[in-house]
């Protein structure tokens, strides 16, 4: 295809990646688009997100690919291909331990504006012949519902001030009232999920309000324990269009996040009722319309009747309690995880942790530094790296370059080379690690490393959880500060403690149960119920698909949308998710999926 002598310098590299694309183009625009047959290596991947075909998918294969491509290049009109001269320019670099070189491009269709990611390798037989070995096309904005920025600011009162009207102020609050009106978008879920979608939406002049149940902006990560900070680092958690200060500590506070969350809320102008419970809701099929009961602070109900609802309640909402057999026996405090504050209230007790993720170890450790003893059980092989550096690996692309680039470069990599990439990543940890991971197996941790060696981060994209980054509970683990049972060899509960299998009581005045949450499907049914749940399906994990199951798109429930997972995530999928819901209020999408 690209015949080129030599492929050495800068110049080289951009002019290949330029010649591609406007063959590319070319052979997109042919009758027959037969001349894409000889663009893409036979092991090729295409993602899409939204661009040309207003779903997020992931295609592997040539010939897969070029059948998607030809079906929908005549509806999209894909054109202007081009390397974008305004994000980091064509290099050479290794991505899932394969050499390519790597582009950012530009490109329109018939209703937007896109950035894509191109990849190319050298065919085995003519190392100057370079074909796509993975492409990206995703939407960036629709042509007329552009967000303000710059010379398109709203202009405010400046210039025609009503010096009898209502202010700024009494603007914000006859907004967030919402006397007489309904939003058009009700956001459940204040975190980082519920923010970020309502501050695109913001942007793209969609009415939003979010509901949270909680007092204050924030309390979801404030009330949390009292010692807990990000595990990764502040570089890589920016929420959109407003950038955390470059003062900040490299790891957050959970505190300081919240105070940032109430104050982004604020910035940003997002309608928020703090203090209120989504309680229900059902559609009509015929109106296109919710009607949900939201349960305010003081006790009165609210009936609403947005066009859209987005669950931004987390991975899950619902707190798991497994049931343990005997555990009623048990005569001191129980709590789930999610109810743990503070250590410092089991001074000179006995404490049993019963979980082996992050939330179980943090505990433990908060509550032996407050001067409780402390067993740690564990209930299943859990994965364990150190935070630094092992745990930042999959962060490094972070540590350079622009955010919008390394978002973009995420949202490029396909499933299978993703997973690939993290393979290599946790064996690199496993290394880092080695002295620790050794100490943990003689004290009887029972390690795991992930379905195929992929790690901690498609443990946390398939379940959510079942593995830790160690900040020193595992250390403590070795030395045998923190005691750890196995939950196995557990012979049931008595009133003051645990009775082992060979007959040893281990005392307890509390139990904590770091058991994490149930998927997310079970909150689906208790608030919308059975109908609605069987329609949406499983949500998170990737089940025969390489994305993940209704998370930011179209779901099987007209009007029903799910965003989750880490401020990254959150920030990166929000523009994909808000754009879709814009296209649907001005009916250049259908609204199912």
């Amino acid at each position: 295809m690209l015949d080129k002598p030599t492929l050495d310098g800068a110049e080289d590299i951009s002019v290949a990646a330029e010649s591609w694309l406007t063959q590319f183009e070319s052979a997109l625009a042919a009758p027959d688009g037969g001349l894409l047959e000889n663009l893409f290596h036979p092991d090729s991947y295409w993602r899409d997100v939204l661009a040309l075909s207003w779903n997020l998918q992931t295609i592997n294969g040539a010939r897969a690919i070029l059948k998607e491509l030809k079906a929908r290049a005549e509806w999209a009109a894909p054109s202007g291909f081009c390397i974008d001269p305004g994000r980091i320019a064509p290099r050479r670099i290794t991505r899932a331990g394969s050499p390519c070189i790597e582009a950012i491009f530009k490109f329109e269709t018939a209703i937007g504006r896109g950035s894509g990611m191109l990849r190319l390798t050298p065919e085995a037989d003519g190392p100057n012949r370079l074909k796509a070995w993975t492409l990206l096309t995703a939407l960036d904005e629709l042509k007329g519902f552009e967000e303000p920025q710059g010379h398109s600011r709203p202009r405010g009162q400046a210039y025609s001030r009503d010096f009898r009207g209502p202010n700024w102020l009494d603007q914000r609050k006859a907004a967030v009232q919402y006397a007489g009106r309904d939003p058009d978008v009700l956001v459940v879920g204040g975190g980082q999920a519920g923010l970020s979608i309502a501050a695109r939406l913001k942007q793209l002049k969609i009415d939003a309000l979010i509901v949270d149940r909680e007092a204050r902006v924030g309390d979801n990560w404030r009330k949390r324990y009292h010692a807990l900070t990000l595990h990764n680092q502040v570089q890589v958690n920016h929420l959109p269009y407003m950038p955390f200060p470059p003062n900040w500590p490299v790891y957050i506070p959970k505190d300081k996040l919240a105070n940032w969350f109430e104050a982004y809320a604020d910035a940003l102008e997002l309608n928020f009722w703090t203090g209120t419970e989504f309680e229900s809701g059902s559609y009509d099929e015929a109106e296109g319309r919710w009607s949900v009961s939201l349960r305010r602070a003081d006790g009165t109900t609210r009936t609403m009747h947005p066009r859209h609802v987005v669950m931004a309640t987390g991975v899950s909402g619902i707190p798991n309690l497994p049931n343990i057999p005997g555990l009623e026996n048990f005569a001191g405090a129980v709590l789930h995880s999610s109810r743990y504050d503070d250590g410092e209230n089991w001074n000179g007790k006995k404490a049993v942790v019963i979980g082996t993720g992050n939330s179980g170890h943090d505990i433990a450790q908060d509550l032996h530094s407050s001067g409780a003893k402390v067993t740690l059980v564990q209930r299943s092989p859990t994965l364990v790296t150190n935070i630094e550096p092992s745990a930042q690996l999959a962060y490094a692309a972070y540590n350079e370059g622009t955010l919008d680039d390394n978002d973009l470069i995420a949202t490029s990599m396909p499933l299978v080379l993703a997973k690939r990439s993290h393979v290599m990543l946790t064996e690199q940890s496993k290394k880092f690690d080695q002295p620790l991971l050794e100490g943990l197996e003689r004290a009887g941790f029972k390690l795991d490393f992930g379905d195929g060696g992929t790690g901690w981060q498609f443990k946390y994209l398939t379940r959510g959880g079942g593995y830790y980054f160690n900040v020193g509970c595992s250390d403590l683990v070795v030395s045998g500060a923190i005691r750890l049972a196995q939950f196995a060899d557990i012979d049931g509960f008595t009133e003051g403690g645990l009775r082992m299998t060979d007959g040893e009581t281990i005392p307890a005045d509390l139990i904590v149960l770091a058991t994490g949450y149930k998927p997310q499907e079970h909150l689906v049914r208790k608030l919308f119920g059975e109908e609605v749940a069987g329609r949406v399906g499983p949500i998170w994990g990737f089940g025969d698909g390489q994305e993940l199951r209704n998370m930011y798109t179209r779901t099987g429930q007209p009007g029903l949308w799910f965003i989750a997972g880490s401020l990254a995530q959150c920030r990166i999928n929000s523009k994909y998710l808000a754009l879709q819901i814009k296209a649907v209020e001005e009916g250049l999408l259908p609204c199912l999926a």
